[in-house]
């Protein structure tokens, strides 16, 4: 029962940092990769969804995606919702599709970059507490019900601290390893 929830927490703490990866592997230096417009979202008949579902995405060139929309009208709000995002790129219409130049990065642009990326770890450190707190809370229900004693529900809970502090430090490893490419000319 305990192993279970140590178990558990650690898989969902595994997962919060594999998305962070995931998510840090989308901000790009400079060059232009499909997966960098994974996460904008446009509106679609009244729902919020990824540029991916209404349309592709490629690489044309080393500093230059082009983004194809299936349904010609979209192609505005396509352009609209990248614009918007927290990306600072500044798509233009040419046709029936969209190209986005990857500006040069200057200091300030990396700056920014870093501050995303900061956001995105930040966002990653309070999943990995929230599975602490779902932990602890099935912790606090075993021991409410008897199922457990006091000194084991502090010992397991003592356990998933640790876990939460080893991948609240990898999370901050794989943010100083995307903080120094970044800053890297």
């Amino acid at each position: 029962m305990l192993n279970d929830i140590k178990k558990t927490a650690e898989q969902k703490m595994q997962r919060a940092l594999e998305a962070l990866k995931n998510d840090l592997a989308k901000v790009r230096t400079g060059r232009a990769h499909a997966g960098l417009l994974d996460h904008v979202m446009v509106e679609y008949y009244g729902s919020m969804v990824p540029i991916t579902q209404i349309g592709s995405v490629s690489a044309s060139d080393a500093r230059t995606l082009t983004v194809t929309a299936w349904e010609k009208p979209m192609l505005a709000k396509i352009e609209k919702a990248i614009r918007e995002s927290d990306l600072g790129l500044n798509p233009a219409s040419s046709g029936d599709m969209l190209r986005v130049p990857m500006p040069a990065l200057t200091e300030e642009r990396r700056r920014d970059l870093i501050k995303v990326v900061k956001g995105e770890g930040e966002n990653a450190k309070v999943s990995v507490r929230n599975v602490r707190r779902d932990a602890n809370d099935q912790l606090k229900k075993l021991l409410k019900d008897k199922d457990i004693s006091e000194d084991d529900e502090r010992r397991a809970q003592d356990e998933i601290q640790k876990l939460t502090d080893r991948y609240v430090t990898e999370v901050d490893k794989a943010l100083q390893v995307k903080e120094a490419d970044l800053m890297a000319i």
